[in-house]
């Protein structure tokens, strides 16, 4: 918990990973220039004072996750959001069995939320099904630009994507993470276009999907789909440092995200261990809308305390606390939303 000038913040980081690119577990050249150019971007956006070494950057391990998370970082819940990239690490990127551990521990501070990759086929079918049932996730995180043999990205209308989907309708998997935004060396930048959002949330109106990184640099096309898809929500990861590098490209980034889809689908994400929340969540609350910038209206209190916690933890049924409810906060919802009147009357 946050608390500022007499306000306190219930605050769930929806973006969080564990990871491992020291050299032992490259598989080839390309691992090294994705965790290079983490690091770059964790480096060029980051505060003097919050940037770390190369070193410590390739692998964190769960014990200082869970200080930079919940002892120094204000954060009451976490979301693990694992990417695999089987190809370039010979262990996987993102740890899933220590990730997954750590939430068995940690349960009231902790989600494990997996991934899975379509062009798998039947074989990956049975592993989704075999995973979910020792892990019992609500929710996955697809990469749409990894790499798979001569593959080079899948998109999520592909008719094998589908089939996964219709699994997790059938597994009760109802939350549905995907990264379209910033390409990261070597992937290909087409394949995070966020345009198969709109087929695969038009088919699949009871899965929720949350766009990371806002379809960022695409933000227009993102607003412009989860506008007319209630069911489409936005992550901020990525989006967050810029308050400390360009305070007025966020004040636009978050300006437009309240504008077209309102303050109960955003997402605070710190992209652990891209960035540490502490600093993000401190920037945020004190951040407004510059005054000259009028096409915009002032971030309010509500909104920030919505973005900072309590969107994500309705979606994922976390406990919050009754003193730090919102007044009018209804019973907690774990399902896709419904397009309200004030959705409608926004389009």
């Amino acid at each position: 918990m946050y608390t500022k000038d007499g306000e306190s913040y219930f605050i769930v980081d929806a973006h969080i990973a564990l990871w491992d690119a020291r050299p032992e577990n490259l598989r080839n050249e390309h691992g090294k220039q994705f965790i290079d150019c983490f690091y770059d971007y964790h480096r060029n956006l980051s505060p003097e004072s919050e940037t770390w070494s190369y070193e410590d950057y390739l692998y964190q391990g769960g014990d200082r996750l869970m200080k930079d998370l919940f002892e120094d970082g204000y954060v009451d819940h976490a979301i693990f959001q694992p990417a695999a990239l089987t190809e370039f690490y010979e262990r996987g990127f993102g740890q899933t069995e220590e990730a997954f551990g750590l939430a068995q521990a940690h349960p009231d501070k902790l989600t494990y939320n997996h991934n899975f990759d379509p062009r798998y086929g039947e074989q990956g079918l049975d592993q989704l099904r075999a995973d979910h049932e020792r892990m019992g996730f609500t929710g996955v995180k697809l990469y749409t630009a990894e790499w798979h043999g001569e593959s080079r990205g899948w998109k999520l209308d592909d008719p094998w994507a589908y089939k996964y989907f219709e699994e997790c309708r059938a597994l009760g998997i109802t939350n549905v993470h995907v990264h379209k935004g910033p390409t990261i060396r070597p992937l290909d930048r087409d394949a995070f276009d966020v345009a198969d959002v709109d087929h695969a949330a038009t088919d699949f109106t009871d899965l929720n999907f949350v766009v990371e990184h806002v379809g960022l640099p695409r933000l227009e096309d993102f607003c412009w789909i989860a506008t007319q898809e209630p069911n489409v929500y936005g992550g901020l990861a990525v989006a967050m440092p810029f308050m400390h590098t360009r305070p007025r490209y966020f004040a636009q980034i978050i300006g437009e995200l309240l504008y077209w889809i309102g303050e109960d689908r955003i997402f605070f994400s710190s992209d652990y261990a891209l960035w540490t929340p502490r600093w993000l969540v401190e920037a945020f609350v004190d951040f407004q809308i510059p005054e000259d910038m009028t096409e915009y209206a002032p971030i309010t209190l509500e909104q920030k305390k919505k973005i900072l916690g309590l969107n994500a933890a309705k979606m994922y049924g976390i406990d919050v606390p009754a003193e730090l409810q919102l007044p009018d906060a209804g019973p907690t919802e774990t399902g896709p939303r419904d397009p309200s009147a004030a959705d409608l009357a926004s389009v």
